[in-house]
């Protein structure tokens, strides 16, 4: 045999060696891949929890101050209807 030249079953050894070494590091890539692609989702899903729980929390707030400005139009009408009264009696 010549000094570089190398036999078939070492040809075909290394050419396995190869295909299974680019197979392992394409399983890699694709793990990590689905790993990413997992991760964005849980941090898509939280952030749209965080904006529930905000829109919750706005909508109650909203509630809380309506109810406040509906007593207090109610409680100005009251007024205004006895200041109506008093200036009819005054008249």
């Amino acid at each position: 045999m010549l000094d570089g030249a190398m036999s078939w079953p070492e040809a075909i050894f290394y050419l396995g060696v190869l295909v299974l070494v680019t197979f392992l590091i394409a399983i890699v890539v694709v793990g990590m891949f689905d790993w990413r692609k997992s991760r964005l989702q849980a941090d898509q899903a939280e952030d749209l929890r965080r904006l529930v729980r905000r829109y919750e929390q706005l909508a109650e707030s909203s509630m809380d101050a309506q109810q406040r400005v509906a007593a207090d139009v109610a409680e100005l009408r009251s007024r205004t209807a006895s200041i109506e009264q008093i200036l009819r009696t005054v008249e």
